[in-house]
C-alpha cells in the first residue's frame, strides 16, 4: 500500500481552510425490507433473507414499506427539515456484484425531506450549526467479502463472496450542505456531527444505530482552499467510515493529505477513498462519479409518495423528547456538575450510563465505572467505549459485589478484565481466579502479626497516637494476601490488637 505525503495538521491550518460535507447513511430497523417482504435481520446466514424482488428477477414489482416512509419523515422532522408533500423514487444505474438489479432504487431530485439543520455541540460547549441539504430514502446494497490478500479489500483478493441479506434494507441518506468555517476544529466537528445524528435516530427508535454493524455509516467529504479564496477546492470522499473516532481521524488525515498535494503544485483528484483503521490513512478508490454518470430517471414501477400535512403532523406528535432536552433532564436527575456531565457526553457513554442506572446502579456508581474503568480501557484499545461490549448488567453486578464486600475495587478491575477477555460473568470470574475478599479473622490475624513483627517501630507509633501510621501495616497485610484482604476489617483488627481506641 502506497503511503501518501502529508503535512502536519498545524501547517495545513496555517495555509488552508477546510470545507466539509457528510453523507450519513442510516439503516432503518423495520421488520422487512424497503421494497420487499424479505426479513430485515442482522447476522443471519448469508443469502437467507432475500426474495425475488431483492434479486431483481424478471416480472417482479416492488412495494414501498410504509413504516420506512414514516421513519424517514420522523428523521426529517428531527433534523428540522421541510417534508415534501409529494416525492418520487428514481433508479440510480450502475453495475456492481452486490446490486443484483444493476440499479439502486433511491431518490434523486425529489427527496422526502430537505432544507433542514442540526445544531451540534462541540466538547467545550460551542454550538455549530450544520445545514442539511436533504434526507432521502433508498435501499442498501448487499455485502461483498473479499477473500485472500492482506487487506480484506478487493485489491489483491483471490475471489469475493456476496451476501444479499443486506440488499434492499431501508436506508435514509442525510446529506449536508458544504460546511464552512470550522477551521482547525473540522475533525472534532465531524465526530460531533455524526454522533449527534446517531443520537437522534437512536432516540427516535427508527434505527439500532450500531456503527460497528454498519447501521450508521458516514461518507466524509473534504476539500481545502487557500485562506481568503471563495471558490471551493476539489473534494475527496472517504467512504463508509463506521466509528466516531474513525470519522474524526479520517477528516484530519484527508486535510493533511490535501494540503501536501496542493503544496506540491499537483491537482487534488476528485475520487472516493478507503479508510484504513490500522494505519489511520486513506487510499484511493475510484474516480468520483457525477450524477449524470448514474443516468437517474424516475422509477417506473413505483408511484409517488404523498405525505399529507395531516399525516406529517400526526408523526410529529409522536416524536420523543429531543436529545438536547433529554440531556438537560438527565443532568438534573443525576446531579452531575456541568463538567462531569460534559465529560460523559464527550466520552460517548451517556446512553450506557442511563442504561446502567436503569439496571439498578446509582448515578455516581455508574459514572465511576464508565468514566473511570471503561473509558480508559477504550482509549487504550483505541475504540469507542460502546465497542468494548460491556453490558450495563455487568457493571451493576460488579458494583454490588464491591458494595457487599465480596471483592474490593482492585479485584473488581481484574474481574472487568476477565469479562472483556470473555472468561464469563463476574461471579464466574471471581470463582475461577480466586479473587474473593479474605474476611475470615484467622488468616487476617496471621498476616497482621507478621506485618507488626516486620515493622515494630510503626506499631509503637500507632500505640503513641499516630493512628495514620496504620496504613503501613494495612499495606503489608494487603501485600501478603495479594490484595484480597478486607481493608476495613484489617484496620479494625490492628487497632484491637494494639489496644488503640479511635
Amino acid at each position: 500500500m502506497t503511503t501518501d505525503a502529508i503535512l502536519s495538521f498545524e501547517e495545513a491550518m496555517e495555509k488552508y481552510d477546510p470545507v466539509l460535507g457528510f453523507e450519513v447513511h442510516v439503516e432503518l430497523n423495520t421488520k422487512t425490507k424497503m421494497f420487499s417482504s424479505a426479513p430485515n435481520v442482522f447476522g443471519d446466514e448469508p443469502n437467507t433473507n432475500v426474495n425475488e424482488v431483492d434479486l431483481g428477477m424478471p416480472g417482479v414489482l416492488p412495494v414501498v414499506n410504509k413504516t420506512a416512509v414514516e421513519s424517514s419523515i420522523k428523521i426529517g422532522l428531527a433534523l428540522n427539515c421541510k417534508i415534501a408533500e409529494s416525492c418520487r423514487f428514481a433508479r440510480k444505474n450502475y453495475f456492481y456484484p452486490d446490486t443484483p438489479k444493476n440499479f439502486q432504487t433511491s431518490q434523486y431530485d425529489e427527496p422526502i425531506a430537505y432544507d433542514g439543520y442540526l445544531d451540534v455541540e462541540l466538547e467545550d460547549g460551542t454550538v455549530f450549526r450544520v445545514e442539511i441539504e436533504r434526507a432521502h430514502m433508498e435501499e442498501d446494497a448487499g455485502k461483498l467479502t473479499h477473500m485472500g490478500g492482506a487487506t480484506g479489500r478487493i485489491q489483491g483478493a483471490d475471489f469475493s463472496l456476496v451476501d444479499y441479506n443486506r440488499a434492499g434494507v431501508p436506508l435514509v441518506e442525510i446529506v449536508t450542505k458544504p460546511i464552512q468555517g470550522a477551521g482547525s476544529r473540522a475533525p472534532e466537528l465531524a465526530k460531533a456531527y455524526v454522533a449527534a445524528v446517531r443520537e437522534i435516530v437512536k432516540n427516535l427508535g427508527v434505527s439500532d444505530a450500531r456503527m460497528e454493524r454498519g447501521n450508521v455509516r458516514c461518507d466524509a467529504n473534504v476539500s481545502l482552499r487557500p485562506h481568503g479564496r471563495e471558490r471551493f477546492g476539489i473534494r475527496s470522499e472517504t467512504k463508509n467510515v463506521n466509528s466516531l473516532r474513525a470519522v474524526e481521524h479520517a477528516v484530519r488525515y484527508e486535510i493533511q493529505r490535501h494540503a501536501a498535494v496542493l503544496d506540491s503544485g499537483e491537482p487534488v483528484i476528485q475520487e472516493t477513498r478507503h479508510w484504513h483503521e490500522d494505519t489511520r490513512t486513506t487510499t484511493s478508490g475510484r474516480a468520483k462519479s457525477d450524477a449524470d454518470d448514474y443516468r437517474y430517471f424516475p422509477e417506473p414501477d413505483l408511484v409517488p409518495v404523498v405525505a399529507s400535512r395531516e399525516w406529517v403532523e400526526e408523526l410529529r406528535a409522536t416524536l420523543p423528547e429531543p436529545p438536547a432536552e433529554r440531556r438537560k433532564r438527565l443532568k438534573a436527575s443525576w446531579g452531575y456538575s456541568d463538567l462531569e456531565f460534559r465529560d460523559v457526553v464527550n466520552a460517548g457513554v451517556l446512553d450506557e450510563i442511563e442504561e446502567t442506572i436503569a439496571a439498578g446502579a446509582s448515578a455516581s456508581v455508574a459514572r465511576k465505572w464508565w468514566m473511570g474503568e471503561i473509558v480508559g480501557r477504550a482509549k487504550a484499545a483505541d475504540v469507542d467505549p460502546g465497542q468494548l461490549g460491556v453490558q450495563p448488567a455487568t457493571i451493576v453486578e460488579l458494583a454490588r459485589m464491591v458494595e457487599d464486600g465480596k471483592i474490593n475495587n482492585k479485584m473488581a478491575s481484574q474481574v472487568l478484565d476477565g469479562v472483556l477477555a470473555g472468561e464469563g460473568t463476574p461471579a464466574e470470574i471471581v470463582e475461577k481466579r480466586g479473587l474473593a475478599v479474605v474476611s475470615d479473622d484467622g488468616p487476617l490475624l496471621e498476616a497482621i502479626d507478621a506485618a507488626l513483627a516486620a515493622q515494630p517501630d510503626v506499631a509503637d507509633k500507632i500505640r503513641g497516637g499516630k493512628v495514620q501510621a496504620i496504613g503501613a501495616i494495612v499495606g503489608g497485610v494487603m501485600k501478603a494476601t495479594r490484595g484480597q484482604a478486607d481493608a476495613g476489617r484489617v484496620r479494625e483488627l490492628i487497632l484491637e490488637k494494639l489496644g488503640v481506641t479511635v
